[in-house]
């Protein structure tokens, strides 16, 4: 199944429209939390100014009353004055009559005389009848009122008239006994409208800013992504065949920067693997080239003259190029097998004893091959047996192809390494040459013969399995012969398997 189909066809597809949707959703979000916060506290506030204003409409009627002056029907606010014993309400205004157009009061009358007396500190009464008589901190009773199909909140003060004297409460119309009651309607209108014009303007400026938010991210990541879209199109341009080719590093220093530094390394490891392997390559050619070719050579020659030709030394010579081809093309499938394998945890090996086997199996002869444990205790590694032993044949190999008369093997412990050392007596080796040598095919004495110089593939081999048991492989300087010295992990506490 195409991958493609799976993907949700309206989802953008680019970094840029990605990152601009990103950036509008959540401005969107944050911008919608803030709204609805924004919202409620002015809905709030609001309720809170219409209220004081109620609150200081309620104080001014009640001033009046104790004047014993009807109040002017003219207010900012809603507001009705009632009395006990009176169908009619004393005084209204303010748009009162809007909520009820009868004749009579809109709000209820009180069903008797207030809680309080002339003096009652609760109700802030006070001798001098000419001052408002409650107080300023007073906070008058509310109660929500269905009116003309809503609900208002509603603050009310009771005054009763006989504390006002009899001619102030003739002159408002009610009896001695009866008690007054100031209703003033705090209307939500006001704060519902400021409420609605803020919603509307935090809306317009939010889409706006939405708006523009998204279009500034995705230029702002169309500019970003200029150096990324210069280097997608020259990595496109390296080939295999020509892996020369580099990104330009932008001076900014910022992640592009890196990404540019990072991809550079990476072409530069590609050109030296590629030019490795075209060494390699042809070095391989060659090596193979010269048996084959002493091979060929020997069966013509051998065909041309059949009468004339010593058949078992031609024998001898076909087999000892092909032992060579055979162990040429062992070492090279070695090569290919490391170069793509990766290095697994093995099992625990005896260093000394493999070192130990590996020298019992030379014959003995003119050179002497000796092995010093370094103490009464193995040393133990970890690591695959078989590889460890080709590595130590390596080794000795190479130092008794080159010694005069001696070779010395010492394993020993060193602060948790395992150290393995190859020591000779022949003519050994240059210092400009200590790294050369562990190149593949490489002789330092190109003169000798290739019939008994091996492969050109052993140090090489040798220094692969190292690496790929975490150790190192080196030459250690020495004012005579050659001596390698082999660094690996150690483990302690444990036995290899049987």
């Amino acid at each position: 199944m195409n991958a493609g189909k799976g993907r949700r066809w309206w989802w953008p597809r680019s970094v840029r429209a990605v990152a601009a949707l990103t950036a509008a959703a959540t401005a969107a979000v944050i911008l919608l939390g803030i709204g609805w916060w924004v919202h409620h506290e002015v809905d709030r506030e609001s309720a809170r100014i219409a209220e004081e204003q109620a609150r200081k409409q309620l104080f001014a009627l009640t001033a009046q009353l104790t004047e014993g002056t009807v109040p002017s029907r003219t207010s900012a606010v809603p507001y009705e004055v009632v009395a006990t014993g009176r169908r009619t309400a004393v005084a209204s205004g303010g748009g009162m009559d809007d909520f009820d157009p009868g004749n009579g009061h809109v709000l209820p009358a009180p069903a008797g005389p207030p809680a309080g007396s002339w003096g009652d500190a609760e109700w802030g009464y006070t001798v001098r009848p000419l001052r408002i008589p409650v107080r300023r901190d007073y906070d008058p009773p509310a109660s929500r009122f269905d009116l003309a199909g809503g609900t208002y909140p509603v603050l009310y003060v009771d005054i009763a008239a006989g504390a006002l004297g009899r001619d102030k409460a003739a002159a408002l119309g009610v009896a001695p006994g009866a008690t007054l009651r100031t209703y003033v309607v705090a209307l939500p209108d006001t704060a519902r409208a400021i409420t609605g014009t803020i919603d509307g303007l935090l809306l317009r400026a939010a889409l706006a800013g939405v708006v523009l938010l998204a279009a500034a991210t995705y230029f702002a990541v169309r500019i970003a992504l200029r150096p990324v879209e210069a280097i997608r199109v020259l990595t496109a341009s390296v080939t295999a065949n020509d892996p020369r080719e580099r990104v330009t590093v932008p001076a900014s220093g910022h992640e592009i920067a890196a990404l540019a530094t990072t991809i550079n390394a990476t072409l530069q490891r590609l050109d030296n693997a590629a030019t490795q392997q075209r060494r390699f390559v042809a070095d391989a050619a060659h090596e193979l080239r010269s048996p084959l070719t002493t091979l060929l050579a020997s069966l013509e020659v051998a065909l041309a003259y059949p009468e004339r030709t010593d058949w078992p030394a031609t024998a001898t010579t076909a087999a000892r190029q092909t032992r060579r081809l055979q162990a040429l093309a062992e070492d090279l499938l070695l090569l290919a097998r490391m170069d793509t394998r990766t290095a697994a945890g093995g099992a625990v090996v005896d260093l000394t004893g493999v070192a130990g086997r590996l020298v019992e199996q030379y014959p003995p002869g003119e050179l002497e091959l000796t092995i010093d444990q370094g103490g009464a205790e193995p040393v133990y590694v970890l690591g695959h047996a078989g590889e460890y032993e080709r590595l130590v044949r390596n080794l000795v190999d190479n130092a008794v192809r080159h010694a005069a008369h001696r070779v010395q093997v010492t394993v020993r412990e060193e602060d948790g390494w395992a150290v393995l050392a190859v020591h000779d007596d022949g003519p050994g080796v240059p210092a400009e040459d200590a790294e050369r040598i562990f190149e593949r095919f490489v002789r330092l004495d190109d003169a000798r013969s290739r019939d008994h110089g091996g492969t050109g593939l052993g140090l090489a081999i040798a220094r692969d399995l190292a690496q790929r048991h975490g150790g190192t492989l080196t030459l250690a300087p020495r004012t005579l012969g050659a001596c390698f010295l082999l660094r690996v992990p150690s483990v302690e506490g444990v036995q290899p398997l049987a």
